[in-house]
C-alpha cells in the first residue's frame, strides 16, 4: 500500500508518496488517490530534506526515487538532476545535453510528466529568452523555487 504524508513548506503543502520504500511521487497542495497517510522512515527523510531545502542547507538529494516514462523522458530526468542548484538553463540545453538539440518541445513535454518535481529539479528549466515557461505546478510554484534557490546560491544563468 502506497502512503503519504503532508509536508507544510513555504511555497506549497507538499505530499510525497512512499511505494515499498522509494519515492515514486510528489504533489503539490492535493493528497494523492489511493494512499494511506501514515507516516514511514522514508516519508519522515524526505520531511527532514525538504525542511532543509526551503532552510537553505540542503542542495541535493539522498531519497531513493522511481521514475516511470519513456527511454527518453528517463534521458531527460536524468540531465535535469545535473542541473547544479541555483542555476537555470534553457529547454534547448537539455535538448543538447540528451543529444537531440531540436526536441525541445520532447524535452518541455517530458519536464510535464515528471512525477517528482524538486527531487529531479524540472523547475530549473527555463525559456531560451529567460522567461518562465510550463511548470505543472504552475508558474508561481517555479518562480518561487527559482528564487528561493538564488538566494541561497548566486549562480548566473547559462
Amino acid at each position: 500500500m502506497r502512503k503519504t504524508i503532508a509536508i507544510p513548506t513555504p511555497i506549497a503543502e507538499i505530499w510525497p508518496i512512499d511505494d515499498d520504500g522509494i519515492c515514486t511521487e510528489i504533489r503539490f497542495n492535493l493528497m494523492p488517490p489511493n494512499c494511506k497517510v501514515e507516516e514511514t522512515t522514508l516519508l519522515l527523510q524526505i520531511k527532514k530534506e525538504l525542511t532543509e531545502y526551503f532552510d537553505g542547507t540542503r542542495k541535493v538529494f539522498t531519497i531513493p526515487i522511481k521514475t516511470h516514462g519513456t527511454p527518453f523522458q528517463v534521458k531527460v530526468w536524468d540531465a535535469l538532476q545535473t542541473i547544479p542548484y541555483g542555476l537555470t538553463v534553457s529547454y534547448c540545453h537539455i535538448a543538447t545535453m540528451v543529444g537531440d538539440p531540436k526536441a525541445v518541445r520532447a524535452v518541455g513535454l517530458a519536464n510535464k510528466r515528471n512525477r517528482l518535481p524538486i527531487l529531479i529539479p524540472c523547475h530549473r528549466v527555463i525559456g531560451k529568452d529567460g522567461r518562465l515557461v510550463g511548470y505543472n505546478g504552475g508558474l508561481n510554484l517555479k518562480e518561487l523555487l527559482i528564487k528561493h534557490e538564488q538566494q541561497y546560491n548566486d549562480n548566473n544563468k547559462r
